[in-house]
């Protein structure tokens, strides 16, 4: 049976580190509440001179690097990101041209914190009809631009940074297991940006009102977040006849540490088979994933025949999960 396989991982996070107590400075919070509410302790901030192809493009040196290959070996390059460089063209264009990856072609997905998981069912379904051999995916997300630095709910919450894989096919009895992808538009309003696109293009009137910003229901995402990721996991172990005690490892989207928690409670997974880096990290969208899975491989917590269970919820409301034979 032909499936994809992830061969290399690469994740960039920029050096200006944004801790608690610094953004005690900035608005009405404390470190203790901070931690308390979100489990975030510090997160990354991009350099002004910094896009999110500059993120992305550090992040796929390394996966490139790790693999053995050359830009020009890539044919297919996707990125999620809510935060590109620009309207258009994608950052997927842009990034083709930092890496020089003459053979590829490039686009981007907007899916929010599940991009790269939306990015990967697709990568995965172009490669099992042959259509693509090698794939790059990344996941950059530069937040902190969208970030209103004066609303003490969101902006403790997020971060900048960026991560990679690389895929190929295999005939192994490895590689990708499952995917699954959902959205629900009936919840869009709860955590959305309504500046900047043709319903709100930019005025001085939409900068006036912070439209440009995140808008978040906090206490509604995080109850219907807990019980879709549930759902979730249990469909996809269901549906590959695996109980939760056989995964070695939840590579959850790093959005909320209490939603983490719920979650691998729910399911029975002990939280030392859990990949948390959100407390230096903070919430990176579509990049969170890829980082957190590249942090995994790179610390030797992932080893050859483990199963890899990883899931994510986000605006639209989307959500997604992946089962991986590693």
């Amino acid at each position: 049976m032909l499936r994809s396989r992830i061969i290399s991982t690469g994740s960039y996070l920029p050096e200006k580190v944004l801790t608690n107590y610094d953004l005690e400075k900035m608005v009405d919070t404390s470190d203790e509440w901070i931690i308390e509410r979100t489990g975030i302790k510090e997160r990354r901030i991009a350099d002004d001179s910094q896009a999110a192809s500059d993120l992305a493009y550090e992040a796929s040196k390394i996966a490139l690097e790790r693999a053995g290959l050359k830009a020009d070996d890539i044919d297919l390059i996707i990125v999620a990101t809510v935060t590109g460089d620009m309207p258009f063209p994608s950052t997927a264009c842009i990034l083709q041209d930092k890496l020089g990856a003459v053979n590829a072609v490039g686009f981007d997905i907007n899916a929010t914190c599940s991009g790269f998981l939306y990015s990967l069912y697709i990568a995965d379904s172009l490669i099992k009809s042959r259509m693509h051999k090698r794939v790059l995916i990344v996941g950059a997300e530069v937040l902190s631009r969208i970030t209103d630095w004066e609303d003490r709910n969101t902006c403790v919450i997020f971060g900048d940074g960026a991560g990679a894989v690389i895929i190929e096919p295999t005939e192994e009895d490895r590689g990708i297991l499952s995917l699954h992808i959902n959205s629900d538009g009936r919840m869009w309003e709860l955590l959305h940006m309504p500046g900047g696109g043709s319903k709100n293009p930019a005025s001085i009137d939409t900068i006036k009102k912070k439209l440009h910003y995140i808008k978040m229901k906090g206490n509604e995402t995080f109850k219907v977040a807990v019980r879709t990721l549930e759902d979730l996991a249990i469909k996809t172990l269901d549906e590959n006849k695996l109980d939760s005690s056989m995964l070695s490892l939840l590579i959850p989207h790093q959005a909320n540490l209490r939603i983490i928690q719920a979650t691998a409670d729910r399911i029975g997974i002990p939280m030392d088979k859990v990949v948390v880096n959100l407390d230096r990290y903070g919430n990176t969208s579509a990049a969170s994933i890829p980082i957190a899975l590249d942090e995994a491989v790179r610390t030797g917590r992932i080893k050859d025949g483990d199963y890899i269970l990883l899931e994510a919820f986000g605006g639209g409301f989307t959500w997604a999960s992946a089962l991986i034979r590693w």
